[in-house]
């Protein structure tokens, strides 16, 4: 009898070694792939961005540019609205994903850039990641809940190989699909696929996203309630961020339902938006205008004026993402509200970029983490502070329609809602 046991003991902790090694050796492939596939993006896309900054009359090519992209899409016959959400949905259904969404997603963000639209590069590298995991698991022949983790490996690898924060793209990836639900399963494959991407994109000379702060307060009581007080507007912006986002692709296509006139129109609106203000700075991704927030300077208007030029650059059919933006509204933000609420402006738009960030995408772990990856661990415990009262204040809106808040913000109860 204790012979039996002890095989049966010894059949399971096997299991467990099989299963350890298996994943070990499928999710360093996908992030080999995915390193690869990340770096050349990241590099694709500053390219796209010196180029543009080094002949300005490039911008005057972008109702073109989404012509091409338009174009890209119907040739490949993949649905022009076939992005972020539907890797979401992906990961939780039998969905398949197409690999002609890896090559469509690189070229378009690459000409979005190139040409001066107003997005991030995270939607492409979650979309490529996904991509690639749900490539590689279809070529292993892996089932369906086995896809699903290769698919959060591909998409921690590329946001991995993009931004240089590994432990933020992990968590990302295993937290945002279902809000209150973490996919625990994952997180050994996803971080070895996160650090294997990080270590490509290394390697290949790809400069992680590092900030310096030059000043981080104690965590006092007075410190405690301005942060409280720049977070809680920050997930208001949250929400009006996320309104400007859904209702202007829903009004766009309501108003001019053909793709190739409605990108046309968009990127003719976006050229007469720059000549209006005279800057460039709210074209392409603006991390010089990031980088000057946290050094404590920023226009009191930025915020809103990327809100406006990602909102409408996104909505017209241009493709990148939303999370570099976002970067760009709450940093600015934070450094012009926090200096009023009386923090140091740098670290009010630490504060305004990490409490946005939880409020538009629902993440407060991975958000947490972010903020070590970005700013160092010194300011945690009010970053912490900072990621639940955005996460709490935000509601259930969300960037991503397709992500299924499951419990309540309120209390602790089943909810199973879609973001608004």
């Amino acid at each position: 009898m204790k012979k039996n046991i002890c095989m049966q003991k010894l059949r399971s902790a096997g299991r467990y070694v099989v299963a350890f090694v298996r994943w070990g050796l499928l999710a360093a492939l996908t992030g080999l792939v995915g390193g690869g596939i990340g770096t050349l993006f990241h590099k694709a896309v500053e390219y796209a961005t010196e180029v543009r900054l080094a002949h300005g009359w490039i911008l005057y090519l972008l109702p073109v540019g989404g012509l091409v992209i338009v174009g890209l899409y119907h040739l490949c016959r993949t649905p022009e609205n076939f992005g972020t959400n539907q890797i979401l949905d992906a990961i939780r259904s039998e969905e398949k994903v197409p690999l002609a969404l890896a090559p469509l997603i690189f070229l378009s963000t690459v000409i979005t850039h190139l040409c001066g639209g107003s997005a991030g590069r995270e939607g492409a590298a979650l979309q490529l990641g996904g991509t690639i995991g749900s490539q590689i698991g279809g070529l292993f022949r892996l089932d369906e809940k086995d896809q699903h983790i290769l698919i959060m490996c591909g998409m921690s690898a590329v946001f991995a190989a993009l931004f240089g924060t590994p432990l933020t793209a992990t968590f990302f990836a295993m937290e945002v699909i279902s809000i209150g639900v973490i996919y625990y399963a994952g997180l050994v494959p996803c971080i070895i696929s996160s650090l294997t991407a990080y270590g490509v994109s290394v390697f290949f000379g790809a400069e992680p996203v590092r900030f310096a702060l030059s000043h981080v307060p104690d965590p006092t009581v007075p410190t405690i309630f301005q942060v409280i007080g720049l977070s809680a507007l920050c997930a208001v912006l949250s929400i009006l961020f996320c309104l400007a986002m859904h209702k202007t692709h829903h009004y766009l296509q309501k108003w001019i339902p053909n793709g190739y006139l409605r990108a046309f129109c968009g990127g003719g609106a976006i050229i007469l938006l720059t000549l209006l203000l005279g800057t460039t700075s709210y074209n392409g991704a603006g991390m010089d205008c990031i980088t000057d927030a946290i050094g404590g300077t920023a226009r009191p208007e930025a915020f809103a004026l990327k809100i406006l030029f990602t909102a409408v650059t996104i909505g017209a059919g241009f493709k990148g993402g939303e999370i570099v933006p976002t970067f760009f509204i709450g940093s600015t933000f934070g450094c012009v509200a926090g200096s009023l609420l009386g923090l140091d402006p740098g670290f009010g738009a630490a504060i305004g970029l990490i409490a946005l960030f939880c409020g538009v995408v629902n993440s407060p772990i991975a958000s947490m983490v972010l903020s070590i990856e970005l700013f160092g661990a010194q300011g945690l415990l009010l970053f912490a502070i900072a990621c639940g009262v955005s996460f709490m204040l935000s509601g259930y809106y969300g960037l991503y329609s397709s992500q299924k808040i499951m419990y309540s913000k309120l209390r602790a109860e089943y909810i199973n809602i879609h973001a608004k």
